[in-house]
């Protein structure tokens, strides 16, 4: 008789694959007499026959990187857990901190020294005077400022009197900077004098909608009618260096600053960061990428962004570490600073390998003491040049987004990985990538309304389970309550769930290794930045008396995320682009504005009135397949060039810096 052997179901795989893992975990721990181990075998062998060779393997491959994921994890998790039972906040863990740390040096910031006690005494001056100005706990108020020690302390002062900072980007001006300011009911602005300009050309807009107080950190421009800022260098001298009175009132779960983050909705959005995430994002970085408490870390990445101004600052606020602020990041200096401060760690965007890596190789190159880099948007084409040209030993390329719950982030040195999710045991970590039309941005669910799964190599939006009572998988949203419900998407891991839905295309390897590759819905990536299309297409088509254009990201080659791209119908030949620039310069941040911009005679509409994009842009900028006029935005000239094809191919060939 012949026995036929009929491969496992869906389901009964799933159980046999859970029966082994128990079974090698029960050995491991208990070990056992024969019986057990010729079960185990039986259970095995059954396992393979019945097309579970492919399992094993893939648990061999990744067991390791599994169990000392999870031992992090669980560390981070447990010090969490810790954290909410004492009712902890960032202010009561840095007072707690200065107690042992009051000499060591915290900033280094040019050819400035500046240590625990300093940051704690300034911290509570600021504290002390916003108190005694009448402010009170939940109020906000808005820090406008370039990377320097003085940030830091200012919204951690503010944080110590239960005020809730708003960290604004920078590069906002006019409506973008009154949004930010006003979205969250700001009853002052804090900003360094280097940004007095942009603060002058909103003040008109900001006293009208509510009554503004304006605090000058630096020298106040009399000359030019701003005469209503305070001097806050001089109030801070003259308040109190005690400890305030409000230091520990604060909750674990109070909120302590926004983040602002650009979406598909156009204006910047306020994300809530409470004092329980700044910890669990902070924590859990040094947990997983084993960063040590005398690290010294170099960040020229802006405070007012998560990356340096949540997990960077953590490290040395809570745990500990020194940090080397520069205000503004500069390719030639970066790895001079390095080795100037003597620094163990550095953080990144991959727009700033890219453009170390376009520099001339130099004698510094390697001389730094860094033994680790951690960051995001290390993309896979220039991982491994980028590592070896400057002897980078260990990368920790992280994935996550502001407001997002769920996080990964790459613990083993995988090229070009940003983190994993686990095909052993995957629900210890409820995050997934689901299956979505990319043309609508719609998810694909099954017979039972559930979202589909996506499988090994399929490119999937990446979504984190909501668990309100685990900070670690909580989601605290926006300051509009409206944005937040949008990022909520139902019925994901099973009915009647809640997920995030973070916006975001990766794809997986059958190993569980996590790849990003593109933003969904209205957004592009460049410079490091968000742009959101609907937001610029709206100022543009206002500045051409509200012609239709559209607006979509292209790929570059050598360039990290997409350039900004445009098309403008302009049916006669009246459409003056340098004048457009001009206009677009006084309102948008520089990574805004389009590189390119298409001329169109007609941009149809589809059935429901919307134009074109996915067409256009998969079409992109090559003017030897596009008859229309495309112009290139040169950034040296300050002007739009007519794209020709010698242009294009110097772009191509990566001969144009952008």
């Amino acid at each position: 008789m012949r026995l036929t052997m009929t491969p496992m179901n869906g389901r009964n795989r799933l159980v046999m694959k859970t029966l082994l893992f128990v079974a090698i975990y029960i050995g491991l721990i208990t070990g056992s007499d024969m019986a057990f181990w010729k079960a185990l075998m039986f259970v095995f062998i059954l396992y393979l026959i019945t097309g579970g060779h492919r399992f094993a393997y893939i648990f061999y491959m990744t067991v390791g990187r599994d169990l000392k994921s999870l031992l992090r994890f669980k560390k981070t998790q447990l010090y969490l857990y810790i954290l909410k039972r004492q009712n902890a906040t960032v202010p009561k863990l840095f007072a707690k901190l200065c107690q042992t740390h009051a000499s060591r040096v915290l900033f280094y910031f040019e050819d400035q020294k500046w240590t625990f006690g300093q940051i704690d005494e300034l911290s509570n001056r600021v504290a002390n005077l916003f108190l005694e100005y009448g402010y009170h706990p939940g109020q906000e108020v808005a820090l406008f400022m370039d990377n320097r020690p003085e940030y830091v302390a200012i919204w951690l002062g503010l944080a110590k009197a239960g005020i809730v900072t708003a960290l604004i980007n920078t590069n906002q001006r006019l409506h973008q900077l009154v949004h930010s300011i006003t979205v969250v009911n700001c009853k002052a602005i804090i900003f360094g004098s280097e940004l007095t300009d942009a603060v002058r050309e909103v003040m008109p807009s900001l006293n009208s909608n509510c009554s503004m107080q304006y605090f000058c950190y630096g020298d106040i421009d009399t000359t030019n009618n701003i005469t209503n800022a305070k001097s806050l260098k001089q109030l801070i001298s003259e308040s109190s260096c005690e400890t305030p009175r409000t230091l520990n009132m604060g909750k674990f779960c109070d909120r302590l600053f926004y983040i602002y983050t650009s979406g598909t909705t156009g204006l910047p959005k306020a994300a809530i960061i409470k004092h329980s995430r700044y910890l669990w994002m902070g924590s859990a970085m040094k947990n997983m990428i084993k960063l040590r408490n005398d690290e010294v870390i170099y960040t020229s990445l802006p405070l007012y962004h998560l990356a340096g101004g949540t997990c960077g600052t953590c490290q040395c606020l809570i745990f500990g570490n020194s940090m080397a602020i520069r205000s503004k990041f500069s390719a030639s200096n970066f790895w001079k600073d390095c080795i100037k401060y003597n620094c163990t760690a550095a953080q990144y965007i991959g727009e700033i390998c890219r453009y170390l890596l376009a520099q001339k190789p130099q004698p510094y190159d390697n001389q730094h003491n860094l033994r680790i880099m951690f960051g995001n948007g290390l993309r896979p084409k220039i991982w491994r040049e980028f590592t070896q040209r400057f002897n980078i030993k260990e990368v920790g390329e992280m994935y996550g987004s502001t407001e997002g719950n769920a996080n990964m982030i790459n613990v083993d040195n995988k090229e070009g990985s940003c983190g994993f999710i686990s095909q052993i045991a995957a629900f210890l970590y409820p995050a997934s990538l689901v299956r979505i039309k990319e043309s609508t941005g719609e998810y694909i669910r099954d017979e039972n309304g559930v979202c589909v799964h996506t499988k090994a190599y399929e490119t999937g939006e990446f979504v984190g389970k909501i668990i309100d009572s685990d900070p670690s998988r909580s989601f605290d949203g926006y300051a509009n309550k409206e944005a937040t419900k949008k990022k909520i998407i139902t019925d994901v891991f099973s009915k009647g769930d809640r997920a995030f839905a973070s916006g975001d295309l990766l794809t997986m390897d059958e190993f569980g290794y996590l790849y990003f590759k593109d933003r969904t819905g209205d957004t592009f990536r460049w410079k490091g930045e968000n742009v959101s299309t609907m937001e610029i297409e709206t100022i543009i088509s206002k500045f051409i008396q509200l012609v239709d254009c559209v607006v979509y990201g292209v790929e570059v080659p050598g360039c990290e995320g997409k350039a900004g791209m445009a098309a403008i119908l302009d049916q006669n030949n009246g459409l003056d682009l340098n004048r457009l620039l001009q206009n677009l310069k006084k309102v948008l941040p520089s990574f805004s504005i389009p590189v390119f911009i298409r001329i169109c005679k007609c941009l149809e509409m589809t059935g429901t009135h919307k134009l074109p994009k996915n067409s256009l842009q998969n079409e992109g900028y090559d003017p030897n397949l596009i008859q229309e006029p495309i112009y290139f935005f040169d950034a040296k000239k300050d002007k739009y060039l007519r794209l020709d094809d010698k242009l294009y191919r110097d772009i191509q060939n990566s001969l144009v810096r952008f």
